[in-house]
């Protein structure tokens, strides 16, 4: 990566760590700020990157990533704001399905199986605490999972630059977005904001950096 690029990734990444910070110290200001600007980073981060070379595949991660602000800007809110942020992030990963499916030729069964056992299994460990947020869920599990699948045959069966970041970054959303309803709806736990927002930045900012 280039020398700005870099800069770039290391502010990004204190700005995740006040974000983080403020959620654990009940720090509104720092939370309240930190998080929608974090976000706001990586999507100018793939904006430039979008802008030296453009392609289909770079303007719907970064649409993703917009819808996703919008997301993050809800779920901040009180609770009943929940569906909305739900429903935006549904949206992000429309985007990024229809981003990883581009230019694919084959798709593999044995990956899309095993990831849609572990969301079932997930699935059925929360399902006692969705209450009326089962439907919606379960949508929004179908999609991420969808999306996971797609970047993964998208790693394994093309050769662009990107790929292999574009995968893992994946695979850190779905990690951040289990581990976020387990502890909103099953078992909060001491540890959940750190690895919930730091797998979900880490995610993000590999999608911009994929392009």
């Amino acid at each position: 990566m280039k020398l700005d690029t870099w800069l770039a990734v290391i502010l990004i990444s204190i700005s995740a760590a006040f974000a983080i910070s403020g959620k654990y110290q009940r720090s509104k200001f720092l939370h309240y700020a930190f998080k929608p600007l974090t976000m706001v980073m990586i999507i100018s981060l793939a904006w430039e990157r979008t802008l030296g070379e453009p392609s289909a595949y770079g303007y719907l991660i970064l649409a993703g990533l917009c819808v996703s602000l919008f997301g993050d800007v809800f779920l901040m809110l009180p609770p009943r704001y929940f569906r909305p942020g739900l429903m935006a992030f549904l949206a992000a990963q429309v985007f990024y399905i229809a981003a990883f499916s581009l230019d694919l030729k084959t798709l593999s069964l044995i990956w899309l199986w095993a990831i849609l056992v572990y969301a079932a299994l997930v699935f059925l460990y929360l399902y006692r605490g969705l209450g009326k947020y089962r439907w919606p869920v379960l949508v929004y599990v179908l999609a991420i999972s969808a999306m996971a699948w797609l970047a993964l045959n998208r790693h394994f069966g093309l050769r662009e630059p990107g790929r292999l970041l574009a995968a893992i970054g994946a695979f850190l959303f779905l990690a951040s977005d289990s581990f976020n309803a387990v502890n909103r709806f099953r078992r909060p736990f001491q540890a959940a904001q750190v690895i919930i927002l730091g797998t979900y930045f880490a995610a993000q900012l590999l999608f911009a950096l994929s392009v």
